[in-house]
């Protein structure tokens, strides 16, 4: 009887471990790609006509592809800190470049540190406090955005990573620098300018175009860094295992694109392979932002993401059985701040209509870093110069720096919003349900608006902490 007790004990003992090792089995690994101000519309994946990246045309060939993709904010520490934590600007405490999110805030690191993740970050960083985001650091690629040239890489510390402890899954982030200015990187003589199709929201100057030309050449060295890591991955044998985002980040630093909520600031191309899991080759109309990505990986590992702890939701439906609607609206802001005088923007979108409310439009909007900062944007003074005699690039100068206090887009039929129909009667009716949906959303996220329009309001909102009330 003993023996019998004894082998059944065992037994017991051998079906724990054997489901224990089946769910951390089921649990993919996770690689994130962040392109670095990489405009969506600018990738051939996404109707770009000028740049070469044949590594991110295959992936996107193996993975599902998202066509309405959007971030919070069209900068880099607010839009990563949504990403890492899964909360809104006002949420989490970072609602302006280089800011911080508050010190008890959690993000990936802890919640898939919970589930058995060792969780990892190569590249740029951007996020503060330490605390808030304890990424093990990963050597190998280029911390800083801003040196000329960006540092080697090597995949050393990538291969160390995947590879360490077989046993436990992994999530990986690796933070590119390219195509953030300076644009120093790749081979810019396989861009020649004249040859270039310069997008409308672009003013067609010589200087326009030769930056232009070594904006795209970064791309597509983007695009080798991005072969190199899923080539890692086929060399390890993890490819079948592992879930791969990638992610364009925010629009360039181009007039229209980053520190704006046009659709060439907020929208974001993102892909998402697994293999044996999703459905390759497919493209999804379902609206997902920054915010739900933490709740879905969280969601496939297992778990299930507390609606009271993110503003975000799981897309796991999306991305496992298809379905092709997730969110209504996303949601953007911009406060301008540090880069220039205040400026709030506030927007929502239902992925056909962009809707604009301009908190400040009697005031200029000026922009440090593209009106004469440094040399990383010399083309502006041939914007503003060649204005005297083009009407087209007099229109780019005012679009630019005289906002009106409401904006209006068919963002599918006009893709570089350049037309504005909020005064047009016949588009009334969405221009009322769109306001309306985002004078909710304002309220939900405590969202100051032109209290910020000084310094010390913007430090004062970094301790305002508003409550959980709705999900838009």
């Amino acid at each position: 009887m003993i023996i019998f007790r004894i082998s059944s004990l065992i037994l017991l003992l051998h079906s724990w471990c054997s489901l224990f090792a089946a769910e951390t089995t089921n649990k993919p690994n996770i690689l994130i790609i962040i392109a670095d101000d990489c405009t969506f519309s600018d990738l051939p994946l996404n109707g770009g006509q000028n740049a070469k990246t044949p590594h991110l045309d295959t992936l996107a060939k193996q993975s599902l592809v998202f066509d309405r993709a959007y971030l919070g904010m069209a900068m880099c520490s607010p839009c990563r800190s949504e990403l890492y934590t899964g909360l809104y600007p006002f949420r989490n405490g970072c609602a302006w470049n280089h800011g911080t999110v508050r010190p008890d805030t959690k993000s990936m690191p802890h919640h898939l540190g919970a589930l058995g993740y060792r969780v990892g970050l190569a590249g740029k960083v951007h996020v503060k406090p330490k605390s808030a985001f304890p990424f093990q650091r990963i050597s190998g690629f280029d911390s800083s955005c801003v040196r000329s040239p960006t540092q080697p890489h090597n995949l050393t510390g990538t291969k160390d990573f995947f590879t360490q402890n077989s046993e436990q899954p992994f999530c990986l982030i690796v933070a590119l620098t390219e195509p953030h200015a300076p644009w120093v990187m790749g081979d810019a003589s396989a861009y020649p300018p004249a040859k270039l199709k310069l997008p409308s929201y672009l003013a067609n100057t010589p200087m326009t175009r030769e930056y232009f030309s070594k904006y795209l050449a970064e791309i597509t060295y983007m695009d080798s860094q991005v072969g190199e890591l899923l080539a890692l991955l086929d060399e390890t044998k993890l490819t079948d295992e592992t879930l791969v985002l990638f992610t364009s980040e925010q629009g360039a630093q181009f007039p229209g694109c980053k520190w704006t909520n046009w659709d060439n600031g907020l929208h974001t191309s993102l892909l998402a392979r697994w293999p044996g899991k999703i459905a390759p080759g497919k493209r999804t109309k379902a609206i997902v932002q920054y915010a739900d990505v933490l709740p879905t990986l969280l969601d496939l590992a297992g778990a299930s993401p507390n609606p009271e702890t993110f503003d975000g939701t799981s897309f796991a439906k999306v991305l496992r059985s298809g379905k092709d609607t997730h969110r209504e609206y996303a949601f953007g802001m911009h406060n301008n701040y540090p880069e220039g005088p205040s400026y709030p923007i506030r927007s929502v979108t239902n992925g056909e209509w962009r809707y604009i409310r301009n908190l400040a439009p009697e005031n200029l909007y000026i922009e440090k870093h593209l009106m004469g900062k440094n040399d990383h944007n010399p083309y502006w003074q041939t914007w503003v110069f060649s204005s005297f005699s083009n009407p087209h690039h007099e229109k780019l100068v005012n679009r630019f720096m005289k906002r009106p206090a409401e904006e209006l887009y068919h963002t599918t039929q006009d893709h570089f919003e350049m037309t504005n129909l909020a005064s047009d009667p016949g588009h009334a009716g969405i221009k009322k349900t769109l306001s309306e949906v985002l004078d909710n959303q304002l309220k939900d996220q405590g969202d100051p608006g032109r209290a910020l329009d000084t310094q010390k309001a913007h430090k004062a909102a970094a301790n305002f902490r508003p409550a959980f009330k709705s999900k838009p």
